[in-house]
């Protein structure tokens, strides 16, 4: 078994000075890819854009030069900094060949920045959006899938009715990840980024995301379906009560009583015995 492979069947550590160095150091390097928040937290961008091959080291230093200037800055804005700086100047062409190698790189943290690039382009249509972002919303490592969600936020949000039509066509996808980003994208109080004013008011109007997913046997997904109704159920509690006992009394799943749970579980007036035990 190789260095390599021994670093890939790690657990990760809890706290970031417990990373060992060596971990650190591959992470840094691009070699390898973070196997939790911990590791995805404590790699350093900065490190990293030195590491990653470049065949412009003009636009190389220009980056380094743009995130130079940022103080503090979370890790979150270290990668959309990035994704705006390294493709700066570029053609067409090489602007697309640059994206290719982001997207298929094998360190988690690059393959992010590869991420806001599609999140960024306002070239873009909506459809063509979610079309270049579904592999990372599809993606095995957490972090990207994260950020795909986060990426496309903003265009969700700016057209919203038009992007839950065509997460409907996601919901029905035999990957619980894509079906996963159907609901965490459209989260009315999603983590960690803006509220959807209009679903905080008309949580009704994704009621289709949510009807289609309510009996999904993949806690992933399940766990995104209970978040989204209870972030619902701070602005309209009447909505989510109504609509979990509408799903209880029509349907006995117990992937739906599972959810419904999760759902509820900040409405101290929601009859409880309604939920069954689970």
């Amino acid at each position: 078994m190789t260095k390599r492979e021994v670093f890939r069947g790690r657990k990760g550590a809890a706290k970031s000075k417990d990373i060992p160095a060596e971990v650190l150091i591959e992470l840094n390097n691009g070699t390898i890819e973070s196997v939790n928040l911990t590791e995805w937290l404590a790699v350093d961008h900065m490190v990293l854009l030195q590491n990653v091959r470049f065949d412009q080291p003009v636009l190389l230093q220009a980056c380094e030069n743009q995130l130079g200037k940022l103080q503090e800055a979370s890790v979150r804005t270290m990668i959309v900094e990035i994704s705006k700086a390294v493709f700066v100047g570029l053609n067409e062409k090489k602007a697309a060949q640059l994206f290719e190698y982001l997207a298929h790189h094998p360190s988690d943290s690059v393959r992010c920045w590869a991420v806001y690039r599609v999140g960024l382009d306002n070239k873009l249509s909506i459809e063509e959006k979610f079309k270049a972002i579904y592999p990372f919303a599809a993606d095995t490592h957490f972090g990207v899938r994260e950020l795909a969600w986060m990426a496309m936020r903003e265009t969700i949000e700016n057209h919203l009715s038009e992007s839950i039509d065509i997460l409907m066509d996601w919901t029905s996808s035999t990957d619980e990840n894509i079906r996963r980003f159907a609901t965490e994208a459209t989260r009315p109080r999603g983590v960690w980024c803006k509220h959807l004013i209009a679903l905080t008011a008309q949580p009704e109007m994704a009621l289709g995301l949510l009807e289609a997913l309510k009996a999904d046997p993949s806690p992933y997904v399940q766990h995104s379906v209970g978040n989204w109704l209870n972030d619902a159920g701070k602005s309209r509690p009447d909505w989510l009560i109504h609509v979990c006992k509408s799903w209880l009394t029509n349907s006995s799943n117990q992937h739906t009583m599972k959810i419904v749970k999760r759902a509820s579980r900040n409405i101290p007036t929601f009859d409880k015995d309604l939920t069954l035990e689970v």
